[in-house]
């Protein structure tokens, strides 16, 4: 083989790697399938009927995966992944003080995991203000939203690593993702999570 057709073959390969990720960002919609979240599908099953009213816009997957690895900074400062929330049930929100409507659904998370929260269900609200860092904080408190645990990654990469699973174009975005793991659903744009819509599809999350 000469060096003009393996140049050539290289530069096929790049171009349909392109062409792979550029078809993949414009699938937000795509599941990809995975066997290790087999057993997931039955949920997810359950949950798609539920996806009404003020959580119309949640998309539910029909063939769940794991949920991207994130890593974030728990209410201590210390570093820590959505891993070590294995065996609860999550809505895992991204939010912003700059983010208009991330502010407008942050107390209804916040009356969400009072009424639900616990030993099987939380919601992990990550904050990603990369300047302002009291910021966050003073907000929270001052718009009393006290039973969220405070997490938060000021490089943002959180965001970035979404994106980069072509599963994010904007905020706010949330994922809802089971006690095992695997995503079971998302939504791009905020919701109403302390409605009864809510509460009976993150209850199907839950197995209930």
């Amino acid at each position: 083989m000469t060096s003009g057709t393996k140049i050539g073959l290289a530069l096929g390969v790049v171009a349909a790697l392109g062409l792979a990720g550029v078809a993949a960002f414009y699938s937000v919609r795509g599941d990809a399938g995975n066997g290790s979240c087999s057993a997931a599908r039955t949920t997810a099953q359950r949950m798609k009927p539920l996806a009404r009213g003020e959580v119309a816009a949640v998309e539910v997957r029909s063939q769940p995966q794991p949920a991207p690895e994130l890593s974030f900074n728990g209410p201590d400062g210390q570093p820590t992944t959505l891993a070590a929330f294995r065996g609860k049930t999550l809505l895992v929100n991204l939010w912003a003080t700059w983010c208009a409507p991330c502010l407008k659904e942050m107390p209804a998370l916040d009356a969400l995991q009072k009424e639900i929260g616990g030993s099987d269900f939380a919601v992990v609200a990550i904050n990603i203000d990369t300047r302002n860092l009291d910021k966050p904080k003073a907000w929270l408190a001052e718009n009393k939203v006290t039973a969220l645990a405070y997490h938060a990654d000021p490089q943002a990469g959180v965001f970035q690593t979404l994106r980069q699973a072509h599963k994010v174009e904007g905020m706010p975005v949330s994922l809802i993702v089971d006690r095992s793991g695997c995503e079971l659903a998302i939504i791009q744009g905020p919701a109403d999570w302390a409605s009864a819509d809510s509460k009976a599809l993150m209850a199907a999350a839950m197995g209930k």
